[in-house]
Order: structure tokens, then sequence, then C-alpha cells
């Protein structure tokens, strides 16, 4: 199993044991976030969502620069 699998595997591990999804985790301090932000494990799971498809969208952007073939148009 590849890395990224394992974590798939442990995230929704994770998120089978929440009682739901609007159940929250302090932020920590950082200078990007509001002090003593909470975030829904929602809004954590969109995030990761979010994340995971616009850095999917860099490599194949990268991809597509190497090798010339276009996945799209």
């Amino acid at each position: 199993m590849m890395e990224y699998e394992q974590v798939a595997a442990r995230t929704v591990a994770l998120v089978l044991t929440l009682p739901d999804l609007d159940v929250t985790q302090a932020l920590p301090e950082a200078p990007w976030f509001e002090t003593g932000a909470l975030w829904s494990a929602r809004r954590v799971l969109l995030h990761l969502i979010a994340e995971t498809a616009q850095h999917a969208g860099h490599a194949d952007i990268l991809r597509e620069s190497l090798d010339g073939a276009r996945t799209m148009g």
C-alpha cells in the first residue's frame, strides 16, 4: 500500500470515530488563523478535499509539461 493510501485509510478510520461532523477542534496558534479559532470536522474534511484537488491539478500540469500529453481539451 502506498503512503497516500495509508493516510487515506487512517483518515477514514478517524472520521468513523467522530460522533458527527459538527465536532470542533481548536486550531494551532499561527499568524494565518484567528486567535482561538475552531474548525468543525466538516470544515477540515472539505479543506482536505480542496487541497487534494488543487495539488492534483498541479501535478497534472507538471506531467503534461513533461510528456506533452493532455488530459483535457
